[in-house]
């Protein structure tokens, strides 16, 4: 579908593709294209909606600035999938012993920083895990940057033992069948504790740094970094290192799932083509409309032509795996998911243990209140997103889940 709706109050337009934009997030979208850096447009995906500062769904392009609420606190958070030399009939009647599989071989749910009941990270850090550290840890990376901001490494975050780890939230792991009965896996999750640590203090320095130009600002929460000013390199560099990280985490947890998988199966479980892995919180350096850009894509995903992608729904939903377009109103980019329509407080309220069950009959997952604020009511119908967005992908394969590891 075209654009909807041309948003003109602000210094730039918005470029909004959905028909249900909600009033805090037109009025968030409005704040952004007041911004004096802001180049040409925003636009805003069909599974927007309200955010800190900026909107989750939202492509900001910046000329010589950026802004940290906009990139978010779960920096280079994004999808991993892989298709299998499986097929349905291989995992039917094992839903429920895969669940448990994975859900010990990965951490995942809510830690209590080290703690005797940790169950979101590792108690013992597997040796590859290890390596991968001792070479690529943040400490080995940016011990420069450290010197200057102390701070970032918190005592209680323990980057290294979440690496790997699955986290809470929105963040799962599925086992999946395409339309032609193929086992897909894909899992959701991105920087973890050192990501939010990163944007949490940046985005407290920016306001800092700003002093009483904050005030000029249409939300606080838009505070920035110009180039060149004391503080911008650091925070490029920690964010650049952060979207590795959560590569690799994400990395680290798929061949855990598919070890699992295997031994459940009895079987090698291996991969019909190479893993899609695409970030969804990100900040790039990008060519567009003959200009150097910095590109943030808060809850939205890159989408040239030759980018592969993921666009998941809820936890009893359909999900996608596309191909971009390229289209340059959105600076090449999609929509990440289905996005939320109503607070996780607002569904918790709204729904119960039963409407979970029903929503999410024939998926082997969990189904108690400690999961309910992701019940598929919460978010945006699937394939209205899709529909909204056929001017931005190719929809490639259709996939349903049987099995969802919630953190």
């Amino acid at each position: 579908m075209p654009i909807y709706e041309i948003i003109h109050t602000g210094r730039v337009p918005v470029y909004v593709y959905t028909d249900t934009l909600d009033p805090t997030s037109r009025q968030q979208l409005m704040n952004v294209a007041t911004l004096p850096f802001i180049f040409n447009h925003v636009a805003a995906m069909p599974d927007v909606h309200a955010g800190l500062g900026a909107v989750i769904g939202s492509v900001i392009p910046t000329e010589k600035a950026v802004i940290p609420a906009a990139v978010g606190v779960d920096i280079g958070c994004g999808m991993q999938a892989v298709r299998l030399d499986l097929k349905e009939e291989d995992i039917s009647g094992k839903a429920e012993m895969l669940q448990a599989a994975i859900e010990r071989a990965v951490p995942h749910g809510r830690t209590d920083q080290g703690g005797p009941n940790d169950r979101g990270a590792w108690h013992t850090v597997p040796t590859a895990i290890h390596a991968y550290w001792a070479q690529y840890g943040i400490e080995q990376r940016l011990p420069q940057v450290l010197n200057r901001h102390p701070k970032l490494l918190h005592k209680r975050v323990n980057a290294e033992r979440h690496l790997g780890s699955l986290g809470t939230g929105n963040h799962f792991i599925e086992i999946s069948l395409d339309e032609v009965g193929q086992v897909w896996v894909l899992l959701h999750s991105g920087s973890r504790g050192i990501g939010n640590r990163i944007g949490t203090y940046f985005i407290e320095l920016a306001r800092k740094d700003m002093g009483s130009r904050l005030k000029q600002l249409p939300d606080p929460n838009l505070a920035h970094f110009q180039e060149g000013s004391a503080h911008f390199h650091d925070y490029v560099q920690c964010v650049d290192w952060a979207q590795e990280y959560a590569k690799a985490n994400r990395r680290f947890m798929m061949t855990a799932v598919l070890n699992a998988l295997s031994t459940v199966l009895g079987r090698p479980a291996p991969l019909l083509a190479e893993p899609i892995d695409c970030h969804h919180n990100t900040m790039e350096r990008e060519e567009h409309y003959n200009r150097t850009l910095w590109i943030t894509r808060k809850g939205a995903m890159r989408a040239r032509k030759t980018d592969l992608g993921i666009v998941p729904g809820s936890m009893g939903a359909k999900s996608y795996i596309v191909r971009g377009k390229g289209n340059a109103a959105t600076f090449s980019s999609c929509a990440h998911g289905a996005g939320r329509k109503m607070s996780r407080t607002e569904a918790s309220r709204r729904f119960n243990k039963a409407d979970l069950e029903r929503q999410t009959l024939g998926v082997a997952c969990r189904k108690d209140n400690s999961v309910l604020d992701e019940i598929p009511g919460a978010y945006k119908d699937i394939d209205t997103v899709m529909a909204q967005q056929s001017d931005l992908v190719e929809i490639l394969h259709v996939l349903k889940q049987v099995v969802c590891v919630k953190g």
